[in-house]
């Protein structure tokens, strides 16, 4: 079953796969079919490989177009039609060109853009969005991944509106502003005033504010917690109404949500837990990489402990 394109009524949680590593930095194909089966068997609504968090500067091209076939392939011997959404980012628009392609070959459904820090100005955004588009192909759909705590690039609600205004290839805002609940409000308003066309926003930043988020308007979640299966039930609460109950469930989850957002130790955190959930069969990111300490090994431990009583997932073998 081929994946489906991504549109701009996208909804629902995409979650940010992690890319699993052996000790020795060689890829994880079975941890890769893990994965995608437990996203499916959560009710995830699509995937996005090669993310922030995937590791992606650390693969050679050849290895990344491994992933993204062999996870699409995957995708389609689940029976279900996820759209599996590829970052691109690249330094030039050549390399970003050659993924896309793989990508969109072995069946993609979209790609996922990130600004260079080197963006200062709202012309200077829009016109690398444009170029970009250029390059790819005006038929490939793209998200664009809003993170300025990370890519020092600030969107403001009007730039986005002239990208997507600019663009009908830009079918998703992952939204990973920090603050930034006015910003999806902005959007939103955008949008009922007929000022901008509707596209989907999923939210990012490991989850940290999904919860307003969604009332907020938000469409979901792209993001990469180890609790993804969570996320799923906090976006299916909100729409249908249940607010204080995915309040509640989101509420047990803070704590080890924000141990999961530190810099730095982040990835090797979610890492850990979907190891221990029996999802990774090692928690190793390929180097350069820093490891978790005994401490925090053990101050994980304590967190799940404490959330096993609110949510039985989080009670591990």
């Amino acid at each position: 079953m081929r994946a489906m394109l991504l549109t701009a009524t996208a909804q629902g949680v995409y979650p940010i796969a992690p890319t699993p590593f052996f000790d020795d930095g060689r890829i994880d194909v079975d941890s890769l079919d893990r994965l995608v089966d437990f996203y499916a068997a959560i009710g995830a609504d699509g995937i996005t490989v090669l993310g922030q968090l995937g590791e992606a500067p650390k693969l050679e091209l050849a290895e990344s177009v491994e992933i993204v076939r062999r996870m699409i392939r995957r995708v389609g011997q689940t029976g279900r039609a996820l759209p599996v959404v590829v970052g691109v980012s690249a330094p030039g628009f050549a390399a970003m060109r050659a993924l896309t392609r793989e990508a969109m070959d072995a069946g993609a459904g979209g790609v996922m853009i990130a600004p260079p820090h080197t963006l200062r100005s709202d012309d200077a955004i829009v016109g690398y969005y444009r170029q970009a588009v250029e390059a790819i192909g005006a038929d490939v759909p793209f998200v664009i991944q809003d993170y300025p705590l990370t890519f020092t690039v600030q969107m403001t609600p009007g730039v986005i509106r002239r990208i997507v205004g600019e663009l009908p290839s830009c079918v998703m805002l992952k939204h990973e502003d920090w603050p930034g609940l006015e910003k999806i409000s902005a959007l939103r308003a955008f949008e009922q005033a007929g000022t901008m066309r509707r596209i989907a926003i999923l939210c990012g930043n490991g989850g940290l504010f999904l919860d307003y988020e969604m009332e907020r308007g938000a469409d979901g979640a792209n993001t990469g917690y180890a609790f993804p299966d969570m996320l799923c039930d906090v976006v299916r609460l909100s729409r249908a109404g249940e607010r204080e109950a995915a309040h509640d469930l989101f509420d047990a989850h803070l704590p080890l949500l924000r141990y999961e957002q530190q810099p730095g130790i982040g990835l090797a955190v979610r890492k850990h837990v979907l190891m221990r959930r029996g999802i990774l069969a090692c928690a190793a990111q390929r180097k350069p990489a820093a490891a978790l300490p005994a401490a925090a090994l053990a101050e994980v431990e304590h967190l799940l402990q404490r959330l096993a009583r609110h949510d039985p997932r989080a009670r591990l073998p």
